[in-house]
């Protein structure tokens, strides 16, 4: 037990899958809990609720958690909480020490820790990675900002020699002693701007992964990325590892044939050199490596084919949650693409796919809060409707498209203007592909 926390007073900020799983590890250690969040009861799942205060943690929701003015020794902030947020501000106000779900969890961890960020990919390459250590006899588990938060891990970490985590920018916020054993950055590109005041700041919040690194551990990067001085071993992609013929290779041997693999795309192409990186850090042989990596199959959403109508192809990559998403996927189009997108206006403009939709879309259906604002980013260059809806979005895509063409759903940003999640979003894109009449 880390008796740190033993009948100390900790408020967790958040009742979501973080803060619930942040608030039973604390339990578990015999702290006096506290969860708040700024929704009301009635709209948090009834569930969670129950399964906290089974546990013997206090509830406090809506205006009454803002205004909270009990003594706390510790505040647990989940990633999804704002820090300027009114519920994390009643507390920084009053000087109280604040940690991240992340870093309370590091506190707990005793296994290496092989942590991923970076603006796209990091899901896909944190799977690779526990896919290719699972099948390599390294037991791991995909965990973080995806499945289980690191908080939930860690009571049961036995059962793993190493975890994978992937990590978002929200979560290294608040990290204050953070050190993974590998630490990876895929690539970086404009997102969260309705979170930072500036890109700089979305950017500087991502670097603190490797502010806790010292000599002895290693990062895995992109060799196109201007990063700052860091200190720990570098491994770089593309340049130990790059593409030749079709081919990766680590520096002049052959690897893994693209051919082989199930994944597509350039994009694709570094997130399978970042994992043999940090396959090859761990000690594994690339023989070893190749067949678990090109046995991975795309996870939903992401660039997944759904179905042929009358000759055109519909994908739905609603994880494409930022700009630098939706370039990839509309680069790694062959044929003519009927593109749907737009979401919740997360504080930056579609301006700069100006080019790449120049050169691939015929025809771009709109839709969320920013619909009007991309049709004016990219007027001149291809037809823009607005849609209503996304069913209306699927009709007027159904309507435009030609065979041989892809409908491409690939947003560029959030959902939560008009949907519950990316997944949510891509769900129903799914369901209302498949009612279309062949």
């Amino acid at each position: 037990m880390n008796s740190r926390y033993q009948n100390k007073n900790i408020a967790v900020l958040g009742a979501g899958l973080s803060g619930t799983a942040a608030a039973l590890l604390l339990r578990s250690q015999y702290a006096n809990v506290s969860v708040l969040d700024s929704a009301t009861e009635n709209k948090l799942p009834e569930s969670t609720i129950k399964n906290l205060r089974d546990d013997g943690v206090r509830v406090i929701s809506g205006p009454d958690a803002e205004t909270n003015r009990d003594s706390y020794d510790v505040v647990v902030l989940s990633p999804g909480i704002d820090p300027e947020s009114a519920l994390a501000q009643n507390f920084s106000s009053r000087n109280v020490d604040i940690i991240g779900e992340l870093e309370l969890a590091w506190q707990f961890c005793e296994l290496p820790v092989i942590a991923v960020t970076g603006t796209n990919g990091k899901t896909t390459t944190t799977e690779l990675v526990a896919q290719m250590l699972n099948a390599c006899g390294q037991r791991t588990v995909a965990c973080g900002n995806i499945g289980k938060p690191l908080s939930a891990v860690v009571r049961d970490q036995s059962k793993f020699d190493v975890l994978t985590v992937e990590v978002s920018s929200f979560q290294l916020e608040t990290i204050k002693s953070f050190r993974p054993q590998i630490s990876v950055w895929l690539n970086f590109a404009p997102d969260h701007l309705d979170r930072y005041a500036s890109v700089a700041e979305y950017r500087a919040a991502k670097l603190r992964l490797f502010d806790y690194q010292t000599e002895k551990e290693f990062a895995v990067v992109n060799a196109s990325e201007q990063l700052p001085p860091i200190k720990p071993q570098r491994l770089t992609f593309s340049a130990y590892f790059r593409l030749s013929d079709g081919t990766i290779c680590f520096e002049t041997t052959p690897v893994l044939r693209l051919a082989d693999a199930k994944l597509r795309g350039s994009h694709n192409i570094e997130n399978l050199m970042a994992t043999l990186a940090v396959g090859h850090i761990r000690g594994l042989s690339f023989e070893q490596m190749a067949a678990p990596l090109c046995a991975y199959e795309p996870a939903p959403h992401r660039c997944e084919f759904v179905r042929s109508v009358a000759g055109v192809d519909y994908i739905n990559d609603s994880k494409a949650t930022n700009l630098d998403a939706a370039e990839k996927a509309l680069q790694a189009q062959t044929k003519a693409v009927v593109l749907i997108a737009g979401g919740k206006d997360k504080g930056f403009d579609f301006g700069p796919l100006r080019d790449v939709v120049k050169e691939k879309v015929h025809a771009a259906i709109l839709l969320g809060e920013m619909a009007n604002r991309i049709a004016e980013d990219w007027r001149g260059i291809t037809r823009c409707e607005i849609a209503r809806s996304l069913a209306d979005a699927v009709e007027r895509a159904h309507a435009a498209a030609k065979p041989g063409d892809v409908v491409l759903f690939s947003p560029g940003t959030s959902s939560f203007d008009m949907f519950k999640s990316y997944a949510d979003r891509g769900d129903q894109f799914r369901r209302l592909v498949h009612a279309l009449p062949r």
